[in-house]
């Protein structure tokens, strides 16, 4: 079993960048899960002691996943979009986060 993580409060709100709203996520909400788009370094005990102290809420699970951005051509130039981090956070029955609202 690991230890607690603690975070400041700065840290917490670090992590927590922005709810994922797409229908996938939207799928998710129908099984108490909420989708965030957090740092790549941000560990699985940080996310879910940032989304507990944030929201007041208890977290059952984390899943991550490491979005690799996509090459884009615009007018002939070629770029890439950034890497991000997904975390689908399962929460404890009858919990929710409105994602709608500002925190």
């Amino acid at each position: 079993m690991s230890k607690p993580v603690t975070l400041s409060k700065a840290r917490a709100y670090d992590i927590v960048r922005s709810p994922r709203i797409t229908e996938k996520a939207t799928l998710g909400s129908q099984h108490n899960q909420v989708t965030f788009r957090v740092p790549l370094d941000a560990t699985k005990g940080e996310i879910k002691a940032a989304v507990e102290s944030v929201f007041g809420v208890k977290v059952t699970a984390v899943n991550t996943l490491r979005q690799f951005g996509k090459s884009k051509r615009f007018r002939g130039h070629l770029g890439k979009r950034s890497d991000f981090k997904k975390a689908m956070v399962s929460l404890a029955e009858g919990q929710s986060i409105d994602v709608t609202t500002g925190v």
